[in-house]
């Protein structure tokens, strides 16, 4: 009986217990890493992170050290890589795959049924990533100007700052022309291209997230670059430090938004690897097909026959749910997951970090800081910490506030420019409910209740983003206006559509 008694015990026990020490296990790995790597750059320690460090400890595994010092670059594998080893994990995975032959399956049935065949359609797919070739040239375009003339610019101010009898203005000149390339040529070219070409949606966002992804590289590139050269001016050193074509060439391709000269490097590419990313990455976008044809599309395609109500919209958020929840998991797995490794395994590019763990957050500042690391990086180190540089650290709420309406504005522009019209809801649930969420559901809150309220929210925010932006899409495409006029563009159609019709 006592060993009946001593069993059933240490079996309520051991997930505590399986819990502490790989807790404790993380974080001494994570700081012996840490340790290593600061004194390989300099021999002294950069966090002071420690083993049994108490309730805070489950930060140290973040691997960011002070400002000052950057970001830390090691070798480590992609959080779902370490996590489809264990088999309940995989079989989450098996689960997604299944639904996926189910939606294809429904997808037979119901042609059969209607039109006496069996055949599988991607009209929506040779739709939305219609005219290729214009995306092609325009995505060389942009890759090649961004290879020559920001490299140029910089080598050009570097080697002329120390001999520059005006070293002022001969930054002040090369910073305007690096301005007028981001604005004139990265910023303004490729949206002249879209709007003239009329580029359907999943080739403008193509050109809109390269668009994005290039000038944030190059403003990194200049960003790390220079304190480097001025503190070289200052010490009168007879090298100047400018990295090569070679380094620059490498970093445009790296999956990080944060330049180093050199990165940590793998020692092989396993090409089988890269093909199965590859091609997870194709599964999700015919997943994603299914889910829009089998979900989305008879929700919204009748849009015209009901008019603008709150009933409508009621029943049309939560309809919207699913889709919206699919589209979020697919769209964080194909890219950030899928396609980033891809890239990674590819360059040998040992940082694999580009997420951690965002489904388990309490809080929503956690989630913004773990759901895209790499963007998140960017930002905080360029726009949050330069922000507290250049107005005092006094001001953290106004730095936050500030990143916020960063990442409001160029998420908003995404959708506007993707789907050809604006129409703020998203802005609006990031700038103020997302912010609002931030400050209040903050890193205080752990118990798991807290997880569970961060998952409501963020299911019923997805349903409010497919809903909104869907029916006004097809609001769009049933309503059109013969002559429309600037705020035409800008008013939402979908709240008279019914009545224009």
């Amino acid at each position: 009986m006592k060993k009946k008694q001593l069993a059933a015990e240490a079996e309520e026990l051991k997930p505590y217990f399986m819990k502490e020490v790989g807790t404790h296990f993380d974080d001494f790995v994570t700081n012996l890493i840490e340790r290593s790597v600061s004194l390989d750059s300099g021999g002294c320690a950069l966090t002071s992170f420690s083993v049994l460090g108490g309730e805070n400890n489950h930060r140290a595994k973040d691997l960011r050290a002070p400002p000052e010092h950057g970001k830390i670059f090691v070798v480590r594998r992609s959080l779902l890589d370490e996590l489809f080893e264990v088999d309940h994990i995989r079989t989450i995975y098996h689960m997604f795959i299944a639904l996926l032959i189910l939606f294809i399956l429904s997808t037979l049935v119901v042609d059969y049924i209607d039109e006496g065949r069996l055949v599988l359609e991607f009209n929506l797919i040779s739709y939305a990533f219609g005219q290729l070739p214009i995306v092609i040239w325009t995505w060389w375009a942009m890759f090649l100007s961004t290879l020559s003339v920001p490299y140029f610019l910089f080598q050009h101010w570097a080697r002329g700052y120390s001999k520059s009898s005006h070293p002022v203005f001969h930054s002040v000149f090369h910073g305007l022309l690096i301005m007028v390339f981001q604005i004139g040529i990265l910023g303004f070219g490729p949206l002249y291209v879209v709007l003239t070409y009329i580029l359907p949606p999943a080739s403008r966002s193509i050109v809109v997230f390269e668009q994005i992804r290039l000038i944030m590289k190059v403003h990194s590139f200049v960003r790390e670059n220079v304190p480097r050269v001025l503190n070289s001016a200052k010490e009168k050193s007879g090298t100047v430090p400018v990295p090569t074509v070679n380094q620059y060439l490498y970093f445009l391709f790296a999956p990080t938004l944060i330049y180093r000269d050199s990165y940590p490097r793998t020692p092989t590419v396993r090409w089988g690897y890269v093909a199965m990313q590859f091609a997870q990455v194709f599964g999700c976008l015919f997943y994603m097909n299914y889910a829009f044809e089998r979900l989305c599309a008879p929700l919204f395609r009748n849009i015209k026959q009901e008019p603008f109500s709150a009933r409508v919209l009621v029943l049309c958020v939560f309809n919207s749910i699913l889709p919206g929840v699919l589209g979020l998991l697919l769209t964080f797995f194909a890219f950030l997951h899928c396609w980033l490794n891809a890239f990674a395994e590819m360059l040998r590019f040992g940082d694999r970090m580009f997420y951690k763990d965002w489904w388990n957050s309490t809080s929503y500042s956690n989630y913004y800081r773990t759901w895209n690391v790499v963007v998140h990086d960017w930002l905080y180190y360029y726009a949050y910490k330069d922000f507290l540089w250049f107005f005092t650290k006094r001001f953290k709420s106004a730095a936050m506030l500030a990143v916020f309406a960063v990442s409001a504005v160029v998420h908003e522009y995404i959708l506007a420019v993707t789907l050809n019209f604006f129409y703020p809801v998203l802005f609006i649930l990031f700038m103020f409910f997302g912010m609002a969420f931030n400050f209040i559901v903050n890193d205080s809150r752990k118990r798991p209740i807290w997880n569970v309220m961060m998952w409501t929210s963020l299911f019923a925010g997805q349903g409010v983003i497919v809903c909104f932006y869907c029916q006004e899409w097809y609001a769009r495409q049933h309503c059109p206006l013969k002559n429309p006029t600037f705020l035409d563009y800008i008013r939402p159609r979908s709240w008279t559509c019914h009545y224009v019709f």
